[in-house]
């Protein structure tokens, strides 16, 4: 899986440096460091007023949150990843 974050401008001054360290911090803590790719993009052209844009193998998520993180982190990357397991 290829997770990647747009630090462009615009998202780093929404927050992308702060939600490049959630990620790191959960694919570390689920032991996903051989399942998942972790990169930065500059800017998606998917600008948001609220939060970072993140793509998940090619799939564009606009407006991602710090307080927004663990549910999207759970429904968008854990539960496909487990998914693909069984």
């Amino acid at each position: 899986m290829i997770v990647q974050i747009c630090v462009g401008s615009s998202c780093h001054l929404r927050g992308a440096e702060k939600l490049v360290e959630l990620f790191q911090k959960a694919i570390a803590e689920h032991g996903l460091e051989d399942e998942i790719t972790l990169a930065g993009s500059f800017c998606a052209g998917k600008c948001n007023r609220v939060g970072v844009t993140v793509t998940v193998d090619g799939e564009v998520y606009t407006g991602i949150t710090a307080e927004g993180f663990e549910e999207f982190f759970t429904d968008k990357i854990l539960k496909p990843i487990l998914n693909e397991r069984n």
